[in-house]
């Protein structure tokens, strides 16, 4: 099997989305991808176990990608073998009236990481750079002091608004909160083909929306926003992966193996040790609970 090297899909320079990749070349089946998967992830959740008692770093997972690119079963199948109250999944679709009450940031604030758990984020907080760039009207309902019309939004307004992304994520990063950024990058074709899918499945249908293949119809402008957020945003403390997925077993392996990779040069991970009072008395501890009546 090829190996899989975090660094090789960390976004470290500027890139273009239309030359990388969207289909990786394992080097073995699909059976044999998902046994793969089956290690990685039980190691995994053995690291967050140690994560929690630890007590001391959050982890903050975020996914982005077209429509149909896997983000949900990767969630499922990555996360499985994790203590159920360990990792929590955020799933942000069209903001609440509560929280257009609030500045576009606050609902992924309070939905941060605790220490010593997961948080994932599917979709995030860069939906505010991405649908909403394609489509501007959607930042009127936002009530924002000064943007009056969709003619007020203009590139100062992205500007700050990467701006204002980065800050946040180097605060939360500078409080203990370990980011990791995956673009699922799916080809149109293989987008094509599963909403054809979902179409001929009658399991399947539920998840399909006519408004799919209106969105479909802005796939390049979707591109351009990505290529841009992916550039602007990807630091050392919040980097990206660009992860290619129109092989799902493929990508969940992928981001799996690079979260594990990443994870483990944390060498300051590592369950708390008991205090040596009670280290000291463990045998005594032993004895009176085996003198207990039965």
């Amino acid at each position: 099997m090829k190996r899989i090297a975090e660094n090789s899909f960390r976004v470290a320079d500027k890139v273009k989305l239309s030359e990388i990749t969207t289909v990786e070349n394992y080097g073995i089946s699909d059976k044999e991808l998902k046994k793969e998967l089956e290690k990685v992830r039980r190691a995994l959740g053995k690291f967050q176990d140690t994560l929690y008692a630890h007590g001391k770093y959050g982890v903050l997972i975020c996914l982005q990608g077209m429509d149909t690119a896997g983000k949900d079963s990767l969630i499922r199948e990555v996360f499985k073998d994790f203590n159920a109250r360990g990792v929590v999944v955020h799933s942000f679709k069209v903001p609440t009236e509560l929280e257009l009450k609030h500045d576009y940031l606050w609902r992924h604030y309070i939905a941060l990481p605790a220490r010593g758990k997961f948080s994932v984020f599917n979709r995030t907080h860069y939906e505010n750079v991405l649908v909403t760039k394609v489509h501007p009207e959607y930042i009127l309902g936002e009530n924002i002091p000064g943007i009056n019309s969709v003619s007020d939004i203009d590139e100062t307004f992205w500007e700050n608004r990467y701006r204002q992304i980065n800050d946040f994520e180097k605060h939360i990063a500078e409080n203990g909160t370990l980011i990791f950024k995956f673009f699922l990058h799916l080809s149109k074709e293989e987008q094509r083909q599963r909403l054809l899918r979902r179409l001929a499945l009658k399991e399947k249908n539920w998840k399909f929306s006519p408004g799919d293949l209106k969105e479909r119809k802005l796939w390049d402008k979707y591109q351009d926003c990505y290529e841009e957020a992916i550039n602007k945003t990807s630091k050392p403390h919040a980097p990206w992966y660009v992860i290619p997925a129109d092989n799902k077993k493929g990508a969940r392996l992928t981001v799996a193996t690079i979260l594990l990779e990443a994870l483990k040069k944390y060498k300051d991970v590592q369950e708390p040790e008991l205090d040596e009072k009670i280290k000291a008395n463990l045998e005594s501890f032993k004895q009176e609970l085996e003198k207990e009546d039965k």
